[in-house]
């Protein structure tokens, strides 16, 4: 039986390449997407790979996943550092949950050091741009097998 992983993405993330390169360099969502998909059916995982700008539908996801999906993989964006209602989906999800953000956020404004989606994930992975979620997909097949 094969294992889903839902790969979340908040606000703004469907403006990767072009929103500030500098920071979050020119590769777009549909690139992340595309590569998640390669490196899930290679590890025998499927993937459901979704990206809003709104809260409630990604509280929305993250409840259809709770009976769906073995693991979520989430970039909750803006939203990691101010939303209680996706902090508290997350914890209803009871699964495990691994946080992606593309930049260091620790290195960028103090704003931005605080999470609270990390007191609940299984683990936290931060400035390797894209590949972070290449990574998690990796983490969660050994965690999962």
């Amino acid at each position: 039986m094969t294992s889903t992983i839902y790969i979340l993405n908040g606000p703004n993330l469907n403006t990767l390449g072009r929103r500030e390169p500098a920071i979050y360099g020119s590769t777009t969502l549909a690139d992340v997407e595309h590569r998640c998909h390669q490196v899930g059916t290679a590890a025998g995982l499927a993937i459901v790979f979704r990206q809003s700008n709104h809260e409630g539908e990604l509280v929305d996801w993250i409840h259809e996943a709770r009976d769906e999906a073995a693991a979520i993989i989430i970039n909750a964006g803006a939203y990691t550092h101010t939303s209680l209602a996706i902090h508290d989906a997350l914890r209803y999800f009871d699964k495990p949950i691994v946080e992606v953000h593309i930049s260091n956020i620790h290195a960028r404004e103090e704003i931005r050091h605080k999470s609270l989606i990390a007191p609940i994930a299984l683990g936290m992975i931060v400035g390797f741009g894209p590949l972070g979620y290449e990574l998690a997909i990796t983490a969660l097949k050994a965690r999962l097998t």
